[in-house]
C-alpha cells in the first residue's frame, strides 16, 4: 500500500504538462521560468498584485485614489521627444467613458498593445480639461471571454507567449490538485505560539488573497519560514563548528599583552581594546573562533587583526591573511612590515604573479613552517599550498569572497580559529543573514588625530572653480585622486571613462602636474609601479577606477574628484572617500553631478555629503538600494531569498534568528521526527552551500 509521504511527493512532482489545461507546449514556456512540476507552480509566487478592489466605470472615478477601469483599447500613439525621450499614449474606451494611459520613456511598451484589445488599467486618475489620465497605470489584459476582475489580482513573471490570464488559470489547476498533497512543515502548537497560518492557507491566499489582511498573514507564513530555515542552517552550522572541530587554545598573558602591545608606536582605542577582549576570549577556547570585525573607514581594524596574528604566532603556530586584490595584499605587507619592523615574526608574500621558482620558495618556507604570517590573495587556497601548523585565518574584505572560498583556506589547516574582516559597516541585518554563522566585533571609534574630510556636490558650472582649488592644494604639495566609472568611452552610457579624464586633464585643468593610470585591468607590477610612484611623490594625482577602494594609505593623499558619483554605492563612496585625509592635513571630496541625476540619486548624495559616519551610510545605503546591490548573491555565495526582503522584514528576521537559535540549542541536530521537514528544507537550501555535513 502506498505511503502517504510517497502519494504526496508523486503529486507534487508531476510534470507540469500533464496539469489540465497546459499541454507539451505551454510547459516549454513554463521551464523558462524553472517551473517544471506541479510543487513548482505552487511556490511559483506572484511579484505583485494589482488593487481592483475599487472597480468603476471611467465616469465615476475620482482623483488622487487608486481605482480599476475596464475598456478597449481604441488608438496607440508614441512620440519622440527632445533629448532621447518619449511618451506613449493609449486610448481606452469604456462603457461610459474614455481615459487615456500615458507612459514616459518606456517606448518597448509599445508592442504590448493592440488596438481593440480588452484591458484593465489601475492606478490614479487625474481630470484634464476635457478627458480622465492615468500615468503608468498597472496593466491586465483580459481574454477573449475574461470577467474583469475583483479585489487583489497577482501578477507574477512571465515569459514571452505567456500571458497573466494564462498563469493564473494555470495556478489555480495546481491549487485544486496539489494543495492537500503539500506537507505542513510546522507543528501545530509552533504555529499558534508563533501566530503562523497553516500552509494550506496561506499557499491559496499568497496567490489570490481575498483582502489585505489574507495576503500580509499569507505572506508572513512565508518571510518567517525562508528566514527561519536560513538562520537555522547558520546556527547548525555554528554548532558544528563548536562541537565536531576544535582548535588550538592560545591564552594571552598579562606579559604577552605588553610585550604585543610594546611593537606599536601608539596606544590603542576604547573600541580596539574592545574588539581585542572580544577576539583574546574566543582565541582562548578550545574550539574555533568564528568572528567578524568591521568598523568605520579608518577604525583600525588591521592593528587588532595584527594583534591577534601575533598572539597565534607567540604560541608557535602559523597565520594567513587572504585579500581579494594583489593591491591590497601588497598594501598589507608593507603595512605589516613597518608595524612589526622590530618583531622576529617571518613574513612572506603569496599571489598569483610570482614566478614559479619564487613560488615554489614560498611553497617551501610555508610547509615547513619558516613563515610565521603569509600573506596573500585567493593563491592561498590552491592544492599545493600546505601549511605546516596554521592557527589562525584572516580574510579581508569578506563579503569579496563566496562562502565556499573561505571554508577552502579554513580547511587547509587542523581547524584553526576564523577571523574576517569588512572594510566598512555592514548593516544589522545583513549580518545577521550573510554572516549569521559568525560573532560580530564592531569598531566605531575612529584612531585619534584623523582629520576631517570636507564633501562636495557640485553641478558643471562649479568645474572651473574646482581644479582651481585642487591646483593649488597640489602646489603646496598635496596629492590627489579623480575616479571615474569606467574604463573606456561606451555609446549606450553616458559616461565620464578613465581614458577621457586622463586625456582631458592631462591637457587641459592638470597639464603642469604628472599624472598616473590606474584601473583594474593593468598588470599587477604595473599597478604597484603606480602605487610606488605615487606613494613617493613622484606622481601627484592618480586618474583611477574604484581599484583604490580600499588597502591603500598614503598620508599625503588629501584630494579627491568623482565622477559620475551616482553609478557607485554609498558605502563605495565611503571606501573612496575614505583614502584621503589619512595624514595630518584635512581632507577634500568633490562628486561632479550629472545633468540627468534621478531624485533618488540625488537624495543619496546629499545624504553622503551630510555624514562620514560610516554606520549611518551603510543603514540609508541599506534601506534606498537593498541588499542585492550592496552585496550581490553572487559574492556572498548564498541562494537568493525568494519571498522575504530584508529591507521591510528586518522585524521578522530578527524574531526568526531567535527562534532559530532556541530550537538547535535544544535539538542540535533537528532530529526530533516533528522538525524533519524543516531538516529536509535546511539541507536542500543550504547544505551543500555551508557544508552542513553532520545534518546531511
Amino acid at each position: 500500500m502506498e505511503r502517504a509521504e510517497e502519494r504526496n511527493s508523486r503529486v507534487l512532482l508531476k510534470p507540469i504538462q500533464y496539469l489540465k489545461g497546459v499541454g507539451p507546449q505551454r510547459a516549454e514556456l513554463l521551464a523558462r521560468l524553472g517551473i517544471t512540476t506541479i510543487k513548482d507552480v505552487l511556490f511559483y509566487f506572484p511579484r505583485d498584485y494589482l488593487d481592483l478592489t475599487d472597480y468603476r466605470e471611467i465616469c465615476d472615478l475620482q482623483e488622487g485614489k487608486i481605482q480599476s477601469v475596464e475598456g478597449v483599447i481604441i488608438g496607440i500613439d508614441l512620440k519622440s521627444l527632445p533629448g532621447g525621450r518619449t511618451v506613449l499614449s493609449v486610448g481606452l474606451q469604456g462603457k461610459k467613458g474614455f481615459l487615456r494611459g500615458i507612459w514616459f520613456n518606456q517606448p518597448y511598451l509599445r508592442d504590448q498593445f493592440q488596438v481593440g484589445q480588452r484591458v484593465v488599467f489601475a492606478g490614479k486618475p487625474r481630470r484634464t480639461t476635457l478627458i480622465w489620465e492615468m500615468f503608468h497605470p498597472m496593466v491586465q489584459r483580459l481574454g477573449e471571454e475574461e470577467q474583469p476582475p475583483r479585489g487583489l489580482l497577482p501578477v507574477y513573471s512571465l515569459t514571452q507567449g505567456l500571458e497573466q490570464w494564462e498563469l493564473r488559470r494555470i495556478v489555480r489547476a495546481a491549487l485544486e490538485v496539489g494543495l492537500s498533497a503539500v506537507e505542513e512543515a510546522f507543528p501545530d502548537d509552533y504555529r499558534r505560539e508563533h501566530g503562523l497560518v497553516s500552509i494550506h492557507e496561506a499557499l491559496p491566499q499568497i496567490h489570490f488573497p481575498p483582502d489585505q489582511t489574507a495576503l500580509e498573514r499569507a505572506r508572513r507564513r512565508f518571510v518567517y519560514q525562508e528566514l527561519f530555515v536560513l538562520q537555522l542552517a547558520m546556527a547548525i552550522r555554528r554548532a558544528q563548528q563548536q562541537t565536531f572541530r576544535k582548535a588550538p587554545e592560545f591564552h594571552v598573558t598579562v606579559e604577552l599583552d605588553k610585550r604585543i602591545r610594546r611593537l606599536f608606536p601608539f596606544d590603542f582605542t576604547p573600541g580596539q581594546n574592545q574588539a581585542i577582549a572580544e577576539i583574546c576570549a574566543d582565541l582562548a577556547k578550545p574550539v574555533p573562533m568564528l568572528r567578524l570585525l568591521h568598523g568605520d573607514v579608518g577604525s583600525g581594524k588591521t592593528v587588532v587583526a595584527a594583534y591577534a596574528m601575533l598572539v597565534a604566532v607567540a604560541h608557535g603556530y602559523q597565520t594567513a591573511l587572504m585579500t581579494p586584490t594583489e593591491v591590497l595584499a601588497r598594501q598589507h605587507m608593507k603595512t605589516f612590515e613597518r608595524l612589526l619592523a622590530h618583531s622576529r615574526v617571518r613574513r612572506v608574500l603569496l599571489t598569483g604573479t610570482l614566478s614559479p621558482r619564487e613560488r615554489s620558495a614560498v611553497l617551501a618556507q610555508i610547509a615547513a613552517g619558516e613563515a610565521d604570517l603569509v600573506i596573500g590573495t585567493q593563491a592561498l587556497i590552491q592544492d599545493d599550498v600546505q601549511f605546516r601548523k596554521l592557527g589562525l585565518v584572516i580574510i579581508d574584505e569578506q563579503h569579496k569572497f563566496g562562502v565556499r572560498q573561505r571554508a577552502a583556506l579554513k580547511a587547509s589547516g587542523a581547524d584553526p580559529h576564523y577571523l574576517v574582516m569588512s572594510a566598512t559597516p555592514i548593516p544589522r541585518t545583513l549580518t545577521l543573514t550573510l554572516f549569521g554563522d559568525l560573532d560580530v566585533s564592531t569598531i566605531r571609534d575612529a584612531p585619534p588625530g584623523r582629520r576631517r574630510v570636507y564633501t562636495f556636490l557640485a553641478e558643471e558650472k562649479n568645474r572651473a572653480e574646482w581644479w582651481e582649488f585642487f591646483r593649488q592644494k597640489l602646489r603646496e604639495g598635496r596629492q590627489g585622486y579623480v575616479v571615474t566609472p569606467v574604463i573606456e568611452e561606451s555609446d549606450e552610457l553616458d559616461l565620464v571613462s578613465l581614458e577621457q579624464a586622463y586625456e582631458s586633464l592631462a591637457n587641459g585643468e592638470l597639464e603642469a602636474f604628472r599624472l598616473g593610470l590606474m584601473h583594474g585591468r593593468l598588470p599587477p607590477e604595473q599597478k604597484q609601479a603606480v602605487m610606488d610612484a605615487f606613494r613617493s611623490g613622484e606622481i601627484q594625482v592618480i586618474v583611477c577606477t574604484s581599484v583604490i577602494e580600499v588597502g591603500i594609505d598614503v598620508p599625503n593623499a588629501t584630494l579627491m574628484a568623482i565622477e559620475n558619483p551616482e553609478r557607485f554605492g554609498l558605502a563605495q563612496l565611503h571606501q573612496l572617500r575614505g583614502r584621503i585625509s589619512r595624514g595630518q592635513h584635512p581632507g577634500f571630496c568633490c562628486l561632479f553631478l550629472g545633468a540627468d541625476l534621478t531624485e533618488q540619486a540625488r537624495k543619496r548624495l546629499e545624504a553622503f555629503a551630510r555624514t562620514t559616519d560610516g554606520f549611518q551610510l551603510a543603514e540609508i545605503d541599506f534601506q534606498l538600494r537593498g541588499p542585492g546591490e550592496i552585496f550581490g548573491t553572487r559574492q556572498h555565495g548564498l541562494p537568493p531569498l525568494l519571498v522575504a526582503d530584508l529591507v521591510r522584514d528586518s522585524a521578522v528576521l530578527e524574531e526568526a534568528r531567535a527562534d532559530a537559535q532556541r530550537l538547535v540549542q535544544a535539538d542540535p541536530g533537528l532530529a526530533s521526527p516533528q522538525w524533519a521537514l524543516l531538516r529536509r528544507q535546511v539541507v536542500a537550501r543550504y547544505g551543500k552551500v555551508l557544508d552542513l555535513a553532520e545534518v546531511a
